[in-house]
């Protein structure tokens, strides 16, 4: 079972549109301390799209905003926020048309990869966005954001979990924070827009989604994140100089279920044949181990090349061109799911919403 929902009320379902506020910088508002969370978004929201052309306002789809009683601080997000937030969107599903989800945009592409796992077989919008700036901080993004995030979240076709930023819709499962201060701080390196703003208008282009793929009706998996809350993954991004000793010291711990691995180029690793035998001791031993490059774009391709050789037969199966916020919530996606270790291989190197 998951901690009881913790949306701040119920919602009426004529709204087409239900907005979920989760925190972030879009929320803050200055007080003697510095930026803090604010509450009241339902209403500062309003006001914000208020100041939109007359032509736009009247363009916006009915929603309806609900916020969480307890905000959270995206860095602060693990895998039961985004539990939470995929049980929120089930429990609400069949009442609304689309989802936008505001959310700070340190995790926001995690949250976003992780929803589109959990979310399969999705057939409406769920629009994932937030800002660089709180609403209303001058010049800031938000309002921007927020419009092209209602509006893209009305659009039947788009049937994936997609984020909105800077005027770029992006699949979720193939987004990453790319700058820390920029306005437009996210980018999908190896899959191109699903759409985007062009003057006036918001342009979905259909040949690049899920819809056209999917059939029948939702198909979600709804695991017990609990099984991978507690540091169960582990992140391993190579180093000049790496040993042994140091790879085992994280895979031998009885408590790792897996670990995704960030290779140098298309997938190579120093020659040295412990490392090896220590990834071949962790997959003997039940453990999922995935590879992808620290390159943000481009393709592992494992044994490609010399130093790559052995990865496969050592059990580590290969990430393609994923993202690391894909790849290692697709890890925690499975590795939460009773499934055997070749199961769980299979459907790691299989595409299932469209993350490689």
């Amino acid at each position: 079972m998951i901690p009881h929902s913790p949306l701040a009320s119920s919602v009426p379902a004529q709204e087409r549109i239900l907005v979920i506020y989760t925190g972030g910088t879009i929320g803050m508002q200055q007080h003697a301390e510095g930026l803090a969370p604010s509450g009241d978004f339902a209403t500062r929201m309003a006001k914000a799209l208020s100041q939109l052309p007359l032509a736009q306002q009247q363009s916006l789809p009915p929603y309806k905003v609900v916020s969480y009683t307890t905000l959270i601080d995206s860095s602060a997000a693990t895998p039961l926020t985004w539990q939470q937030l995929a049980q929120d969107i089930d429990d609400r599903l069949t009442a609304f048309a689309g989802f936008v989800i505001i959310h700070g945009t340190d995790t926001l592409s995690w949250t976003a990869s992780s929803l589109a796992y959990q979310l399969q077989g999705l057939d409406r919008p769920v629009v994932v966005t937030g800002s660089m700036l709180p609403l209303e901080s001058p010049d800031s993004d938000a309002l921007h954001n927020l419009h092209g995030a209602l509006q893209f979240a009305d659009k039947p076709e788009l049937q994936e979990v997609a984020i909105y930023f800077a005027g770029q819709l992006l699949r979720g499962a193939r987004a990453i924070k790319q700058h820390s201060e920029a306005a437009n701080a996210f980018a999908s390196p190896n899959y191109p827009l699903l759409g985007e703003r062009v003057g006036d208008d918001f342009v979905y282009y259909p040949s690049r989604g899920l819809g056209l793929q999917q059939r029948g009706a939702p198909r979600f998996e709804l695991p017990d994140y609990r099984l991978v809350n507690q540091g169960e993954i582990v992140r391993i991004a190579l180093w000049p100089g790496v040993a042994a000793w140091q790879l085992d010291a994280w895979l031998s711990d009885s408590r790792v279920k897996g670990a995704l691995l960030q290779l140098w180029g298309a997938g190579n690793l120093p020659d040295d044949p412990h490392l090896l035998n220590v990834l071949a001791r962790a997959t003997g031993e039940g453990k999922l181990l995935a590879a992808i490059s620290q390159c943000p774009q481009g393709s592992v391709h494992l044994g490609a090349y010399a130093a790559g050789h052995g990865l496969s037969d050592a059990g580590v199966v290969a990430g393609d061109d994923m993202t690391p916020e894909a790849a290692f919530t697709k890890l925690a996606h499975l590795l939460a799911q009773p499934l055997a270790l070749e199961d769980q291989r299979q459907r790691f190197l299989t595409p299932l919403v469209g993350e490689r």
